[in-house]
């Protein structure tokens, strides 16, 4: 399960591998928590959101984009923190592996950029997944790219743990 954390939508998606060892989407979405309130009624909305997904879904692993921010914008990563530690929380809870994966590496493995825009992301999620439009809204693309990223990463190091 790939996730771009956020405290207004939370993208995620989910990919398992297939005979070919190649990646195949189960599901994706959004989580959405409403604006205004106290920062931690929200928090608590998305934890509950996330648990009740991690049931419904039952990944094996959950990978998540790790914190990125303007020195512009040093409230937004904060913000980001906040979402992203509810959502590890979850997984480790429930003993679910995590990883963490800086956006342009995401990008990177997906487009072969590491400046890649979302309109790209999307774009190379549809070609991907051979769907019939870009994912919307952007955030499901981003955690998608995530997912892909760790399930690439993953597949690597299964490789070089056979040659030894």
């Amino acid at each position: 399960m790939g996730l771009d954390p956020g405290l207004h939508a939370t993208g995620y998606g989910v990919v398992e591998t297939t005979a070919g060892n190649q990646p195949r989407l189960i599901e994706a979405g959004v989580l959405r928590i409403p604006a205004g309130g106290p920062l931690s009624a929200r928090l608590n909305i998305l934890h509950d959101s996330m648990e009740e997904l991690l049931d419904e879904l039952a990944p094996g692993a959950v990978a998540v984009e790790e914190l990125f921010s303007h020195y512009a914008r040093p409230r937004t990563a904060v913000i980001m923190g906040h979402a992203r530690g509810v959502l590890l929380l979850a997984a480790g809870k429930r003993g679910i592996p995590t990883a963490s994966y800086l956006p342009t590496k995401v990008k990177r493995a997906l487009t072969g950029h590491g400046r890649a825009s979302k309109e790209q992301m999307q774009q190379a999620i549809m070609i991907q997944f051979n769907l019939p439009a870009p994912p919307e809204p952007p955030d499901v693309a981003d955690a998608l790219a995530v997912a892909l990223c760790h399930f690439h990463q993953e597949t690597i190091s299964s490789l070089e743990n056979r040659r030894k």
